[in-house]
């Protein structure tokens, strides 16, 4: 991945990507074809992770263990589970009433009812990358979750909250992309989902930038992919974006300039 990246971004480079917002917007179609191919492979890593959690979920909500809906004979599985999740995701069962169990903690004393994620699940419907504050760690956090179905009703539920920064650290790990190099992804809502910069995970970009950055996010909530201008402390940034079709986020990646 490092290393396809590399070539992928100097190929960018080369071609003389410059911080005029004239050519930014329109005549570096080279930066806006590489620049895709390097984002596919960012959003594919992402995508990878959270698909292959959610895999595991529905597999194990189709066990007896999970149709037992007793915590004590599902337990064993999830923590098991639990080891094989590279971001150290908190794993839980919840029942119809929103109540829930931890791997960690057992028994919490917390409900998850009024989430509106959690009426999706109880009408049969999986859930992948909504962005929660947990209230059992406090933790900002994805959830991924899908329900446990016997004979035709939902029983339960299974999800796992997975750590936003732990998720931005593996990309970024894995990319190793340099400093002048930015990725990042928005919720349906403007909420940075992922960020290499972490304190503005949870963030609205909309609200701590200038009106570009404002009219940038609304473009790339609005639009399936293309590319965008703006300036964000005081650097000129020119940014590539896609919306994902399993989470619904915003993936985007670009290049900064000092003006």
């Amino acid at each position: 991945m490092n290393r396809t990246f590399s070539l992928v971004l100097c190929t960018a480079l080369i071609v003389g990507l410059a911080p005029s917002p004239a050519l930014a917007r329109g005549s570096n179609e080279s930066f806006r074809l590489d620049g895709q191919l390097v984002l596919n492979s960012y959003e594919a890593m992402v995508e990878q992770h959270l698909v292959g959690v959610l895999n595991g979920l529905k597999a194990l909500a189709a066990t007896e263990e999970a149709m037992s809906g007793n915590w004590n004979r599902l337990k064993p599985p999830l923590k098991q589970f639990s080891r094989s999740v590279t971001t150290n995701a908190a794993i839980w069962f919840a029942r119809p009433d929103g109540s829930y169990f931890t791997v960690e903690k057992g028994l919490t004393n917390q409900n998850i009812k009024d989430r509106d994620y959690f009426s999706e699940l109880m009408q049969g419907r999986d859930v992948n990358g909504v962005l929660v504050v947990s209230r059992s760690t406090g933790k900002r956090v994805t959830v991924i979750a899908t329900p446990i179905v016997k004979g035709g009703k939902v029983t339960g539920v299974l999800g796992a909250s997975i750590s936003a920064t732990k998720l931005a650290k593996l990309v970024d790990d894995e990319i190793n992309p340099p400093d002048d190099v930015i990725f990042y992804a928005l919720d349906t809502h403007g909420l940075t989902a992922l960020h290499k910069e972490t304190s503005l995970i949870f963030q609205f970009p909309s609200d701590i930038g200038d009106q570009s950055l404002k009219s940038a996010v609304q473009k790339m909530l609005s639009e399936p992919k293309g590319t965008v201008h703006y300036t964000f402390r005081g650097m000129d940034r020119v940014v590539v974006f896609k919306r994902s079709n399993i989470t619904g986020w915003v993936f985007a990646l670009g290049i900064t300039h000092t003006l």
